[in-house]
């Protein structure tokens, strides 16, 4: 008889224990990003790009704990972001928000295909039902005056400023409908 009490203490607490732990992984916010559109729309630029842009973003998710980065291989197009394939990506991937992110090379010179460093990072946040939550964009030529470097710090420094610009406007929805309340 005691040891079938124990075995049922025992498996009470496993359970509890798992329950708990369950809750707490959920409590972090998943969300899913999208490749970025590049424009110009060249794909000897797409995959370096895409690589310094989640580089910067899993960087920016490393110190927030509350967040989990999730990554789709697709592209949506940043302008013309359909509400309704938002939604069946956030739930089919069981994510709370979806970002739709565009990076911008400026053109410099007479030539078709000169770049400078300097990047425009733009970002829509998207609740998992598909609206529009907040967006951003962050020009690194504008805001850090930035003559020399890479374009991959660029992107990196254009990301994190969109990211931040993102929380930012988050936090004063937040404020917001709490006083609302």
């Amino acid at each position: 008889m005691k040891k079938n009490l124990a075995l049922i203490l025992l498996i009470i607490f496993a359970l509890q224990t798992n329950t708990v732990s369950a809750q707490k992984q959920r409590d972090s916010q998943n969300i899913l990003y999208f490749n970025p559109e590049v424009e110009p729309d060249l794909e000897e630029i797409k995959d370096p790009t895409n690589l310094a842009f989640f580089s910067a973003v899993s960087d920016h998710i490393s110190l927030h704990k509350k967040s989990k980065m999730m990554k789709t291989e697709t592209q949506m197009p940043f302008d013309t972001a359909d509400p309704q394939t938002i939604s069946d990506y956030a739930s089919n991937n069981d994510a709370d928000f979806v970002t739709v992110s565009k990076v911008k090379y400026f053109k410099v010179g007479l030539g078709k295909y000169v770049f400078s460093n300097q990047v425009v990072v733009s970002m829509k946040l998207f609740d998992k039902s598909g609206n529009l939550i907040t967006e951003s964009s962050y020009d690194t030529y504008r805001k850090n005056m930035r003559m020399l470097g890479s374009a991959e710090n660029s992107i990196k420094i254009g990301t994190a400023g969109a990211l931040k610009t993102i929380l930012k406007n988050l936090k004063k929805l937040k404020s917001a409908t709490e006083k609302e309340i």
